[in-house]
């Protein structure tokens, strides 16, 4: 481990629960010095099934313990399995490839922000064990980053900001990298290329809960193709003033969040509140992208006011990047340079897998990056290694 180029495969599901994407990557160098290639890249949408046994602890207050024990290992084998599919099908032998970086499945998010209990620290959980997962594969797994990030003082996420750095900085112009998951998130790489300065923060939900009310009311729709139903919807304006309401839209960045507060539980309580019951269907999607939207735009130009930029390119990556309503959305308020992440030479719907690869290549091979001395923003390495015998 540790030679160049390395050739690592990088996992990540989100709190989508679209799938799992799964990118093979060429790494050469460490630090500033990284170059990846992506030689191979697929989504593997998962089954019905498969999203159903998830959903059923994914965020929840109540869950059945043992389930969520015998689920850990059971998603690390299934994302074995589709690995060496992919391998086989790539015509890639197995014994060519270093490393995995698993990010896991993520089940609950509980930054102190969050979370009731004023006595605990900043907590996240990720299922998919990197031993299991090293064990099926025969490879050295590099999993659970986001508990180290959590000990130095972090929230856990977004982890976005390390693999962004060493990959986008610009001395041509400051950037800001726009990912709509499940929860929307940014980096901010200051031209300067100054660690201390750069970030990453969430700012709210992205795509969960449109995709949560697509399902619900219109059964047999994992999430709404293009906008096309919100699109033939009519903001509410009231709904909407009370949905951006929450504290967390006021809070200092750096912060993180997930649908364990952005739930549907969430908007059906705004919803009561305004009186707005007998909303259409169409309405409340509309009103939701205007929500995701609006809560993107307010916190990238609260950004670009503090960081006094006169100059500023915003890269859009995520599943939101393919909602042609919800782009227009952010073009509306955000009259900036605006570019698919694409141009910068990378596949978006592979971004954030091919992250987590860099981050396992800086676990294995790097020195270390100075982002300074700023809560939730602890400069060090993530990822516990596996071995498979």
């Amino acid at each position: 481990m540790g030679h160049f180029p390395c050739h690592a495969i990088g996992l990540m599901s989100g709190t989508s629960l679209d799938g799992l994407d799964i990118a093979l990557c060429e790494i050469s160098g460490f630090g500033k010095s990284t170059n990846v290639t992506l030689k191979k890249f697929i989504t593997i949408d998962y089954p019905k099934e498969v999203k159903t046994e998830i959903r059923k602890i994914f965020a929840k207050d109540t869950i059945d313990f043992q389930f969520l024990t015998t689920l850990n290992p059971w998603i690390a084998q299934l994302h074995a399995k589709y690995i060496l599919k992919c391998l086989a099908d790539w015509n890639v032998e197995k014994e060519s490839i270093d490393l995995i970086a698993s990010h896991g499945q993520t089940v609950m998010h509980a930054p102190k922000s969050l979370h009731p209990d004023s006595s605990y620290n900043n907590a996240t959980l990720q299922i998919g064990d990197g031993d299991h997962l090293a064990f099926e594969t025969g490879i050295i797994t590099i999993s659970d980053f986001r508990q180290k990030h959590v000990a130095a003082g972090g929230e856990g996420a977004p982890l976005a900001l390390y693999g962004d750095y060493l990959l986008f900085s610009s001395s041509d112009e400051n950037r800001i990298l726009l990912n709509c998951g499940g929860i929307a998130n940014y980096t901010f790489l200051p031209k300067s290329q100054d660690a201390s300065k750069a970030y990453a923060t969430d700012t709210g939900p992205g795509n969960t809960l449109v995709d949560a009310w697509t399902r619900k009311l219109f059964p047999g729709n994992d999430y709404d193709l293009d906008g096309k139903i919100a699109k033939t919807g009519t903001v509410n304006q009231a709904l909407l003033n009370a949905l951006k309401s929450h504290p967390y839209f006021k809070s200092p960045d750096p912060k993180t969040t997930g649908p364990e507060l952005f739930s549907m539980q969430y908007v059906e309580k705004f919803i009561e509140e305004t009186d707005n019951k007998n909303i259409s269907p169409n309405d409340l999607l509309a009103t939701l992208v205007q929500f995701s939207a609006d809560t993107v735009s307010d916190s990238i130009l609260r950004l670009i006011e503090k960081e006094s930029l006169d100059d500023v390119a915003i890269y859009l990556s995520g599943g939101g990047m393919h909602n042609p309503l919800y782009v227009e959305k952010l073009k509306e308020q955000l009259t900036y340079p605006f570019e698919n992440i694409n141009k910068l030479g990378v596949n978006g719907d592979a971004k954030e897998a091919i992250l987590f690869a860099v981050l396992a290549n800086e676990t294995i091979a790097g020195e270390g990056i100075n982002f300074g001395d700023r809560k939730g923003v602890p400069s060090v390495s993530m990822g516990k290694i596996s071995f498979p015998r």
